[in-house]
């Protein structure tokens, strides 16, 4: 684990990181949400019928969107010129709820992983707008990066 925040100059100040000299790689980043829900709720979701329509599809293209904007919400992030970006979102019965997974792809000289965390975290908040009518106690949690690859730092990979 390194022992410096890139983000924070000499003086304490947040900064952006300067990526010029840094080498262009495919990189990866798969990150991961979930919304647990009552179980009538879910399958309210999974059968089309809820009030504002198309939960699920509506959600995949929120996070795809987000995605591509994280730089305009995310102050120190760059901009970047995303070549994937992909959302899933499965049934889990055990939660009970639907867990997100985003994976976003760039051949460039910046990580993705705030990229995949933002489509996972907007999918999982359109899930919530969408359905909250049914059931307003819904919890979104577990927002974390589950892999990434390319770049200086090497791979990574989250346990369990």
């Amino acid at each position: 684990m390194a022992n410096t925040l890139t983000h924070i100059s000499a003086a304490g100040e947040a900064n952006m990181v300067d990526v010029g000299d840094k080498a262009e790689t495919t990189r990866t980043a798969i990150a991961e949400g979930l919304v647990v829900m009552q179980p009538e709720t879910l399958a309210l979701i999974l059968s089309g019928n809820a009030k504002k329509g198309d939960v699920l599809g509506t959600a995949r293209l929120a996070g795809i969107m987000a995605a591509k904007r994280t730089h305009e919400l995310v102050p120190l992030c760059h901009p970047i010129l995303l070549t994937k970006v992909s959302v899933e979102i499965e049934p889990d019965e055990s939660l009970p709820g639907l867990r997100v997974t985003a994976l976003a792809r760039v051949t460039g000289k910046t990580g993705v992983e705030m990229e995949a965390l933002t489509a996972a975290s907007v999918a999982c908040l359109t899930i919530y707008d969408m359905a909250k009518a049914a059931d307003r106690g819904m919890v979104i949690s577990g927002i974390r990066l589950i892999e990434k690859s390319g770049g200086k730092s090497g791979d990574y990979r989250a346990a369990g």
